[in-house]
C-alpha cells in the first residue's frame, strides 16, 4: 500500500490520509469518480473492471470505489455478466433535464415544420466555447438518407452554420476574432472550411449583415444549411440558432437561401430580436 509522509513524521496508509487531508485529494476522488462516469458513457452495452481500470488508469481498487458510488446513487448499473454501464437514474435525469429546457420546448414544434417542408435535417444549436451542442433535432419524416448529428453532440463553431451564426453576434472585431483563435489552431474539416482569422472574420461580418449564416459543405462534404438566429430566453442576444442541413445533391444551398425568409417566418416571434 503506498504511503504518505505525516506531520509528525510517521508513515500512515494513503486512504487514512485521503480520509483527514487537504480538499485536493477529494477532490482527486471525484474527479476519478467522473472519468469513470464520463468512460461508462462510451460503453453502451457495458464494460469490464478490468477495461475501465486500464483507461482510467487507476487501482482497481479505486475504479471499484467510484463505481459503488456511482451505484449507489444509481448513476451506474452492472448487469448479469459483471459489466457496468449508465444507470437508469442518470438516463432520467438527462433526459427530464433536456425535455425542460424552455427554449428546446419551444423551439422543436418550429424544427419539425422544417424537416416536414424540406424533407431536411432541423437542429437547434448552442455556443459553448469553440463548439456548438446540438439540443435539438427532428429528422424528415422520409429520405433513406438522414445526418449523422445527434442531440448533445459536438461540431467546431467556425465550420458550421449555427457556430458562425452565434459567433458573428459575439466577435465584432478581426482582433476579437484573433484573441478567440488563440494558439489552436482552427481544424479544417474540409477543403472549405474557414480556417484563418481574415477568412473567418469577413464570413462574420457578411452573416451579421444579412441577417443568417451559411455552411457552404465547411463541416462536411456533401452537406450545406442555412443557420437564422433564435431568440428564446434573452431579450437582445440569440439564446441559440436553428438550421436547415441538408445534402447537397438533395437540396442545393441556394434553394435554402432562397427559403430563409420562410425559415425566419416558421420560427415567428423565436426569431426575433425583443425591441
Amino acid at each position: 500500500m503506498e504511503h504518505t509522509q505525516t506531520s509528525h513524521g510517521s508513515t500512515a496508509p494513503r486512504s487514512e490520509v485521503e480520509a483527514t487531508s487537504p480538499d485536493a485529494d477529494r477532490l482527486v476522488g471525484s474527479d476519478r469518480v467522473l472519468a469513470v462516469l464520463k468512460e461508462l458513457a462510451r460503453h453502451p452495452g457495458g464494460v469490464g473492471l478490468d477495461e475501465l481500470t486500464r483507461v482510467i488508469g487507476s487501482p482497481k481498487s479505486t475504479v471499484h470505489r467510484a463505481l459503488g458510488a456511482l451505484r449507489r446513487a444509481g448513476l451506474a448499473d452492472q448487469d448479469a455478466h459483471g459489466r457496468y454501464m449508465l444507470g437508469d437514474e442518470l438516463l432520467r435525469m438527462a433526459f427530464a433535464h433536456h425535455e425542460a429546457r424552455p427554449e428546446h420546448v419551444r423551439v422543436r414544434p418550429v424544427l419539425e415544420a422544417l424537416a416536414h417542408r424540406f424533407g431536411e435535417t432541423a437542429h437547434y444549436a448552442v455556443l459553448d466555447g469553440r463548439e456548438v451542442v446540438y439540443r435539438s433535432k427532428v429528422d424528415p419524416p422520409t429520405g433513406a438518407v438522414r445526418l449523422t448529428s445527434t442531440i448533445g453532440g459536438r461540431n467546431p463553431a467556425h465550420a458550421t452554420g449555427v457556430g458562425k451564426l452565434l459567433l458573428a453576434h459575439q466577435l465584432d472585431t478581426l482582433d476579437m476574432v484573433e484573441a478567440w483563435i488563440g494558439e489552436t489552431p482552427l481544424e479544417r474539416r474540409t477543403p472549405q472550411t474557414l480556417c484563418t482569422t481574415e477568412d473567418l472574420y469577413r464570413d462574420l461580418r457578411a452573416t451579421l449583415e444579412r441577417g443568417y449564416a451559411l455552411d457552404d459543405q465547411e463541416n462536411e462534404t456533401g452537406v450545406n444549411c442555412v443557420a437564422v438566429p433564435v431568440y428564446a430566453t434573452s431579450p437582445a442576444v440569440p439564446s441559440g440558432a436553428l438550421s436547415v442541413s441538408a445534402l447537397t445533391y438533395r437540396t442545393p444551398l441556394h434553394t435554402l437561401v432562397d427559403a430563409v425568409d420562410e425559415i425566419r417566418a416558421a420560427l415567428g416571434a423565436l426569431g426575433k430580436p425583443h425591441r
